[in-house]
């Protein structure tokens, strides 16, 4: 991140419409290209993130202002982008200790989450509350309405089917728990959804179900002129900037949704070839009994399979339980992307509509109206906030597949060496010893 003074969002004021931008309106260098000459969603993707001056450095604005935020919460904000991991860190929060809970009418977990924070917005340094999966769909949904123009992490999906997949389990219990505390990670090291009213309730209210039925915090400006945009009004097109990214969503999306259900077939065919392992080998250890000189090679072959039916099935749960939650939650993040790039959409086809509307005015300079200007304010507001999210999206991304890549590459050598060994160990037992001399 550059070390100079942040860049705020451009200030109106009393602008004629004449000298109003248009949003599709591109830069005097790409009218210097001329010609019909379009740049690959390639370029622009590197244009949009690889460029540090189309990123606002304060990360984004909070729903509801047409103004950078105050200096202090900037400096908050600059301070975790710069070090996110180092000791200006000052918000920790965990999932932990799932607990179940049998009651007439349901059966349902609830997770410890632990906060530890030594921001004013905390009146204690630590809390403990325990919340159930609904809980975190709550404030999902809390923090979409009141932060509009902000990407929000996805939750892992709800329903599972029956029969199928048991959602009490341990194993299925840990994988949503490590779910749960990933989305609250993301939330927490966001510069802005991480001072969301609606959070610090979540990490600290003890009765947050009273919280909920007092329905104290109202959709923001921002989010209710995004729910009530002009209707009937078609958007043109998108910038070429945003259509490049709605495009590399797109097709993210459809190679790791390949990815996933391909990884579950090659999973669904080691369980079973792991089942016939299973069989195969004691077929050896049964058939040694009736054997004299064969029986220690017949009883090493059974111990090799055995051996590696142990590997195959660490190398399988590796998959089940680390590989496949990561495809799912970016698939998810791309949708909620798609999400906030339609958002940002309909919020620039009501600017159009009323920039239209006052240009059929019979004047010569028409004045622009306010709301045009609070308009024009809340698109720049979604500009900003969305490219300063998709640049946050995708260095996470980077690292985190990159970490999973490396795991998998791991595993994997670590499956193959251990069947490797056990082969070997058995080939002096297969030799074919020298008689004694008489």
């Amino acid at each position: 991140m550059s070390g100079g003074p942040p860049k705020g969002l451009p200030s109106t004021g009393p602008h004629s419409l004449l000298d109003m931008p248009h949003p599709l309106a591109g830069s005097s260098s790409e009218e210097a290209v001329g010609g019909d000459s379009t740049p690959s969603p390639d370029l622009l993707m590197a244009r949009s993130f690889g460029d540090k001056d189309l990123i606002l450095p304060n990360g984004g604005t909070p729903a509801g202002t047409s103004s950078p935020a105050s200096s202090s919460s900037l400096l908050n904000r600059l301070q975790l982008d710069d070090d996110i991991d180092g000791e200006t860190r000052d918000l920790f929060v965990t999932v932990d200790d799932p607990k179940k809970h049998v009651c007439t009418m349901e059966t349902y977990i609830t997770y410890r989450i632990t906060t530890k924070s030594t921001r004013v917005e905390f009146d204690l340094p630590e809390y403990s509350v325990r919340r159930r999966y609904q809980d975190f769909d709550w404030l999902r949904n809390k923090l979409e309405e009141s932060q509009p123009t902000h990407l929000i992490p996805p939750l892992p999906e709800k329903f599972v089917v029956k029969g199928v997949v048991d959602r009490f389990s341990e194993e299925f219990v840990e994988t949503r728990r490590k779910a749960l505390d990933k989305f609250l990670k993301r939330i927490t090291d966001h510069p802005v959804l991480s001072f969301n009213e609606h959070f610090n309730v979540f990490l600290t209210a003890k009765d947050l179900n009273a919280y909920k039925r007092q329905g104290m915090a109202l959709l923001s400006r921002v989010g209710e002129s995004v729910k009530h945009v002009t209707g009937g009004y078609k958007l043109r097109s998108r910038p070429l900037e945003f259509a490049a990214i709605g495009d590399y969503l797109d097709t993210f999306a459809l190679k790791l949704g390949t990815i996933d259900r391909i990884a579950q077939r090659i999973i669904k065919e080691e369980i079973e070839y792991l089942v016939e392992l299973r069989e195969y080998g004691p077929v050896y250890s049964t058939w040694s009994a009736l054997e004299g000189e064969l029986a220690e090679p017949l009883e090493g072959v059974s111990a090799c399979i055995g051996n590696c039916s142990t590997a195959l099935e660490e190398l399988t749960d590796d998959m089940t339980e680390d590989f496949l939650p990561v495809l799912r939650e970016y698939i998810l993040y791309s949708d909620s992307m798609k999400s906030v790039l339609k958002k940002r959409d309909q919020v620039q086809a009501e600017y159009e509509a009323k920039l239209e509307a006052v240009a059929l005015r019979k004047e010569d300079r028409p004045k622009v109206p306010a709301d045009v200007e609070k308009c024009q304010d809340r698109m720049e507001c979604f500009n900003a906030d969305l490219k300063a999210d998709m640049e946050r999206w995708q260095s996470n991304k980077r690292q985190d597949f990159r970490q999973l890549l490396m795991g998998m590459a791991d595993k994997n050598i670590q499956y193959y060496e251990k069947c490797l060994m056990a082969w070997e160990s058995i080939i002096p037992l297969l030799q074919e010893k020298p008689e004694a001399n008489a």
